[in-house]
C-alpha cells in the first residue's frame, strides 16, 4: 500500500508531509452530511490518491486514527445520523472471490435500498469493472452496476442511482502540477539549506539551484508555465497523469543527475554534491533535461507514464536550423554573438558552461577525437540538453526561435490559444481557422487546395474512403453564418475544441469532430504541405471517418431539401449534374458542374 508506505516513511524521516489540496474531499463530506441515501465510490487509476482521500474522509467524519491504522481491510464508523459508514479503502486488497463480500454490501446499499449502511469504496476503474463482471458470472446474470459505471468512467455518463461517484482521474490538470511543484520545491524543510556549506564561497549546489528554478526564481515562473503547457497538451490528448507521477516528475527535476557513477540511481543526495562540485559536472544536473527523464536509463524512464508522455514531445531531438545555428556557431558568428550572449551565455550553470564550450570547440575545430566514429557523441548529447533548456528559457516574443518548433507539436501554441479564445468568448484567430479549413480540404479531396473560406465535402463517386476525391457532394462556409458552415466550439466535459460543421440551418444537420492536439497538429501540418499518410495514419483514418459522416449528412440534407421538387418526369432521359472540383493556377479550388444525360 503506497499510502501506508508514505505514512511510515514520514515517521522515520521525521519531516512534515507534502500537503496537497483535496478539492473533492469537501464534496464528499457534504454528500455524507446531506444524508442522501445510498453509497459513495472513490474511483481512479493507480496514484490518483484514492487511499489518501479515503483516509482524509475517515478523519474528517470523526474516525479514530488508530482504527484506520489497524490491519483490517474494512473499517466501520458510526455516523451521528445512525448510519454505519463502511470504508473499503482498496478493493485490490481482496483477492478473487474475497471481493464478493464488500461488493455485496455495496449492492445491498445501492440496489437493495438498505439505508442502514453507507459504503465508501475506493477502487481502480478497470479492477472494479472486472470484479463486477466476475461477480455477475457467479450470480449468473449481467451485473446491473457494471454498464452504468463503465459509461461513467469512459464517457462521463450519469452515475447509477444511489451511488455518488467521485472520479479522481478527472481532477488532475495544470493547476495540480503547479500545486505539486510548489509543495515539493517550497517545502518548509528546505529552509535548512540556507546554512549549508555547499552554497558558501560562491559554490553552486545543483539541488538548491534546481529547486529555486522550479519555484520560478529568476524567470517569473516561466519554467513552471511551460511545463504546465506540456502536461496540458498530454492531458488533452487523452493521457491521464496521476498525482503520484507529477510528484515523481517534480522530484526528478530537483534531484536528477545524468551520471549514475556520481549519484546513485541518477538521483542526487546532499552527500553527492561535494563530489559533483569537485569534478565540475554540475551541468549534468540540468533541471531542463530532468524534466524529460533524460537523466534516467531509457527503460526506467519508459516505465513511468509521465516521462513517457514528456519524451513523446521530442524536446531535445526536434529542432530548427536557427536554434542549432545559434547553439553551434553562436559564440563565433558575429551575426549571432548578441543572441548567443542573451540566450545561452546568460546561464553560467546550465547554459554556456566550461564543459559545453570545450566540447563545442573540439567539435568545430575537428580534433582527432572528434573525427573518429562516435567522437562527437558528448557534444551531441550536450546539444540536446541545450535545446531542452531553450524550450523552457526562450522569451515568449522571440520570432527567430519559436519554442514550439523545438517540439513534435509545432502548432500546440495555436491549439492552446484556441481554447483560451473559446473560454474568453473571443473569436478564433483567422490564421488558425484558415489553416484548419485548408487542412480539412486537402484531406477531404486529396488535392493541394488553398481555399480557407469554404470546405469541400467530396467523394470519388461512391467509395468514401478514397484518398483522392474530385466530385463535390456539398460545400459549406468555413465560418458559421446563418446556421450554416463550420463553428469551433468548446466541449465543457473534455475541455477540448470541437469542429461543428453544419450543412443546413436547423437542428440535426451538423456533424462534430473532437479536435485533439494530435489531430490539430495533423491538420495544420497537412495545410502546410505535409503528406497525410507520412504524419499519422491513425489521424488520417479519423478524418476520413469524419468525412464519411459528412457525406451521409449531405445526402440526408439533399434528400430533405429536394423531396418532391425534382424536374418534370418523362423526356428523352434522366439528367444527372456532377460538380467536379477544378483548381485555379493559384491553388484555389472551385466547382464546375457537368450534366450527364442517360438515354431512356
Amino acid at each position: 500500500m503506497f499510502d501506508e508506505y508514505v505514512s511510515g516513511a514520514l515517521g522515520r524521516a521525521k519531516v512534515q508531509p507534502i500537503n496537497l489540496s483535496t478539492p473533492l474531499l469537501d464534496d464528499m463530506v457534504k454528500h455524507i452530511e446531506s444524508k442522501v441515501p445510498g453509497s459513495l465510490l472513490i474511483a481512479g487509476t493507480a496514484g490518483d490518491g484514492k487511499t489518501f482521500h479515503c483516509r482524509a474522509l475517515w478523519t474528517r467524519i470523526g474516525g479514530d486514527p488508530k482504527v484506520w491504522s489497524s490491519k483490517e481491510n474494512i473499517k466501520e464508523h458510526q455516523l451521528p445520523d445512525g448510519r454505519l459508514a463502511v470504508f473499503i479503502k482498496d478493493l485490490s486488497e481482496f483477492n478473487g472471490e474475497e471481493s464478493d463480500l464488500p461488493l455485496q454490501r455495496l449492492e445491498k446499499s445501492v440496489l437493495g435500498g438498505d439505508d442502514s449502511e453507507l459504503v465508501i469504496l475506493a477502487a481502480n476503474h478497470g479492477q472494479l469493472l472486472d470484479r463486477l463482471r466476475d461477480l455477475g458470472k457467479r450470480q449468473e446474470r449481467v451485473h446491473p452496476l457494471r454498464k452504468p459505471l463503465q459509461e461513467r468512467f469512459l464517457q462521463a455518463g450519469p452515475a447509477p442511482n444511489r451511488l455518488a461517484v467521485f472520479d479522481l482521474s478527472r481532477s488532475t490538470s495544470r493547476k495540480t502540477l503547479d500545486e505539486v511543484a510548489r509543495s515539493v520545491a517550497g517545502h518548509p524543510e528546505w529552509s535548512k539549506c540556507s546554512r549549508c556549506a555547499m552554497k558558501a564561497d560562491g559554490k553552486v549546489c545543483p539541488i538548491d539551484e534546481n529547486r529555486r528554478r522550479l519555484l520560478g526564481e529568476g524567470d517569473g515562473g516561466q519554467l513552471a508555465r511551460r511545463l504546465g503547457d506540456l502536461v496540458e497538451i498530454a492531458r488533452l490528448n487523452g493521457l491521464h497523469l496521476p498525482v503520484r507521477d507529477l510528484l515523481a516528475l517534480c522530484s526528478n527535476m530537483v534531484l536528477g543527475f545524468a551520471d549514475a557513477k556520481l549519484a546513485k540511481e541518477n538521483l542526487m543526495t546532499c552527500a553527492d554534491v561535494p563530489k559533483i562540485q569537485e569534478v565540475g559536472q554540475i551541468g549534468k544536473a540540468s533541471i531542463y533535461a530532468n524534466a524529460f527523464g533524460a537523466n534516467l536509463p531509457k527503460r526506467r524512464a519508459s516505465d513511468r507514464p509521465v516521462f513517457k508522455a514528456m519524451t513523446s514531445f521530442g524536446v531535445g531531438e526536434e529542432t530548427t536550423n536557427s536554434a542549432d545555428g545559434l547553439l553551434v556557431y553562436g559564440k563565433d558568428d558575429v551575426r549571432l554573438q548578441a543572441d548567443f550572449a542573451r540566450l545561452v551565455s546568460i546561464d553560467p550553470v546550465y547554459g554556456a558552461t566550461t564543459a559545453f564550450r570545450t566540447a563545442q570547440d573540439a567539435y568545430l575545430e575537428g580534433y582527432e577525437g572528434a573525427r573518429l566514429e562516435g567522437g562527437s557523441t558528448e557534444f551531441m548529447e550536450m546539444l540536446e540538453d541545450q535545446r531542452r533548456r531553450l524550450y523552457f528559457s526562450l522569451p515568449e516574443a522571440e520570432p527567430g526561435y519559436p519554442r514550439w518548433s523545438m517540439t513534435a507539436f509545432r502548432f500546440a501554441g495555436e491549439y492552446l490559444d484556441i481554447i483560451e479564445s473559446l473560454k474568453d468568448k473571443r473569436a478564433v484567430s483567422d490564421t488558425t481557422r484558415g489553416r484548419i479549413a485548408r487542412g480539412l480540404n486537402r484531406v477531404m479531396t486529396g488535392l493541394l487546395l488553398e481555399n480557407v473560406d469554404r470546405i469541400f465535402i467530396a467523394s470519388s463517386g461512391g467509395f468514401t474512403q478514397s484518398r483522392v476525391s474530385v466530385l463535390c457532394d456539398h460545400e459549406t462556409p468555413s465560418r458559421r453564418q446563418g446556421g450554416l458552415g463550420m463553428a469551433i466550439k468548446l466541449d465543457d466535459e473534455t475541455g477540448r475544441p470541437q469542429l461543428d460543421v453544419s450543412l443546413s440551418p436547423g437542428p440535426g444537420n451538423s456533424v462534430t469532430f473532437d479536435l485533439t492536439p494530435i489531430r490539430h497538429e495533423f491538420l495544420s501540418r497537412v495545410a502546410d504541405g505535409a503528406l497525410p499518410a507520412s504524419f499519422s495514419n491513425e489521424c488520417l483514418e479519423d478524418l476520413l471517418a469524419f468525412k464519411a459522416k459528412l457525406l451521409r449528412k449531405a445526402e440526408n440534407v439533399r434528400k430533405a431539401g429536394f423531396a418532391g421538387d425534382d424536374d418534370e418526369a418523362g423526356g428523352e432521359g434522366s439528367a444527372l449534374t456532377l460538380n467536379f472540383i477544378d483548381i485555379e493556377p493559384g491553388g484555389r479550388g472551385f466547382t464546375r458542374p457537368v450534366t450527364v444525360r442517360a438515354p431512356a
